[in-house]
């Protein structure tokens, strides 16, 4: 491994704003290994980062497996020695659909993705960033507006989103004895293709279907970008990017 050389996983990395703060980092001559589900987005985000020069390790995960996590975490320190940033964005959401016609496996799909694979993924971190020389390391939460506030019909998504902030703290003040960093960044209708739709019309908390504005995913990465470079006795502890005109601010 090069001598000073940052390295950062990002999980759910083959798409969306995952892919996006994957080639943010690159561009800041980051290592980055590339977790998600499927081998071939993770490797088309390689290859579009590729101009950058930066090295990158594909590794197809799910974050939900406690084995496919330790893999994950292993292959990491194989290949680069060690760990200075974690960026847990992997997620899913459940149908909308109403909350007392959610199946059993539908909520457990959602939690076991989006909250238990953050915390496998934080805990593997730990045991890197903590015994590593230079020692500790950041760890960067994707919270989404969902962390403060619920759209109709998504009570595994808010769920694990408010999960997810207690996880942010809990880290944060476990990882203050190892010299680990923990910040949440809350984003708001980032253009992606899961929010694709907003531009059609997405229920609102009065019934009505609205079409919301969005914005550029890089305005996320970039955001991202700031809070991973910052020193480690420097954190953002929680950040909301959003869409100025979204309609979350008041009552819509």
């Amino acid at each position: 491994m090069e001598p000073n050389l940052k390295v950062a996983i990002v999980t759910g990395a083959g798409t969306g704003i995952g892919k996006q703060v994957a080639l943010a980092l690159m561009q800041q001559g980051y290592a980055v290994v590339l977790a998600g589900r499927r081998k071939e987005p993770l490797e088309a985000t390689a290859a579009d980062g590729k101009g950058s020069g930066s090295p990158t390790l594909v590794v197809p995960t799910d974050v939900a497996d406690p084995a496919a996590v330790k893999v994950l975490f292993a292959e990491t320190a194989t290949a680069f020695g060690r760990l200075d940033l974690l960026f847990n964005n992997a997620g899913v959401g459940a149908p909308p659909i109403p909350l007392e016609d959610l199946t059993y496996e539908q909520w457990k799909a959602v939690v076991d993705i989006n909250l238990t694979g953050a915390f496998l993924c934080t805990q593997e971190a730990f045991r890197i960033m903590k015994n590593q020389d230079p020692r500790g390391g950041r760890i960067i939460n994707n919270g989404s507006i969902s962390a403060h506030s619920p759209r109709p019909n998504s009570a595994p998504y808010t769920s694990t989103k408010h999960g997810m902030t207690g996880l942010t703290k809990a880290t944060s003040l476990d990882g203050r004895k190892y010299d680990i960093a923990c910040g949440q960044i809350d984003i708001g209708n980032a253009a992606t293709e899961m929010t694709r739709r907003m531009s059609k019309g997405v229920p609102q908390a009065n019934g009505s279907i609205v079409a919301e504005p969005t914005m550029d995913a890089e305005h996320v990465a970039r955001a991202v970008i700031y809070m991973a470079t910052l020193p480690l006795d420097a954190n953002v502890q929680f950040m909301t990017v959003m869409a100025t005109k979204m309609p979350l601010v008041g009552r819509g």
